[in-house]
């Protein structure tokens, strides 16, 4: 996004709908809020329009705005940058729950299942598709933070997504037997092989998980 929204356009952001992000207007400020990133079009009938990860941002910031006081331009600026979207495999430094993740995640999970909608034989969503094969470590990833599973974080356990030897198979590993299991339903209900493992030299248990295939 090169420039702030103007009057116009916000009024549709924050008009969007809570849950779905659905927004509704004239079709050429949904057309100039898909060319500022803040929107998309959905590519099956009817197409409606909807908030992009960014486009929740500068909602929940414009609403942040109304009961809060004002900061310094430079800490507003810096807190507002977007940011692209990035499954969590585990481990990653300075992470952030919220509800504004909450938000990127559904989005693209549902994104997700339209790849696979439109990608897979017969549109089947039950299944992992040819470009989650090709990402295989973020694709697991997002399918376990969308099914609510939290990611390790600092001091805080949680689950780690790592490459492995095999082809089309990643390791799971929790320090949690309860949560490894929830883990592995989490993978099993988005479309993936999962298979559970004694790690070598007494390194605790792990998941093996590859996209089915049929």
């Amino acid at each position: 996004m090169t420039r702030p929204p103007t009057a116009a356009q916000l009024r549709v952001i924050e008009a969007a709908e809570p849950e779905t992000g659905r927004i509704t207007g004239s079709p050429a400020l949904l057309a100039r809020l898909v060319v500022l990133k803040l929107a998309f079009r959905h590519p099956r009938p009817p197409h409606d329009h909807f908030l992009t990860p960014e486009g929740h941002r500068v909602r929940e910031a414009g609403a942040a705005t109304d009961t809060a006081p004002a900061r310094p331009q430079q800490q507003q600026t810096a807190e507002a940058s977007p940011g692209v979207f990035a499954a969590r495999l585990g481990g990653e430094p300075d992470v952030v729950a919220g509800p504004a993740r909450t938000r990127e995640v559904r989005t693209a999970w549902q994104g997700l299942l339209e790849i696979r909608r439109m990608t897979n034989p017969g549109g089947a969503t039950d299944r992992p598709c040819a470009w989650e094969r090709g990402r295989l470590t973020h694709s697991a990833a997002l399918a376990l933070e969308a099914a609510g599973r939290a990611p390790a974080a600092g001091s805080a356990p949680g689950y780690r997504v790592t490459d492995t030897p095999q082809p089309e198979a990643v390791a799971v590993r929790h320090p949690d037997p309860a949560e490894l299991a929830a883990c592995a339903a989490a993978l099993e209900q988005a479309g993936w092989q999962v298979s559970e493992h004694a790690g070598a030299r007494g390194g605790g248990r792990y998941l093996l998980a590859s996209p089915r295939r049929a």
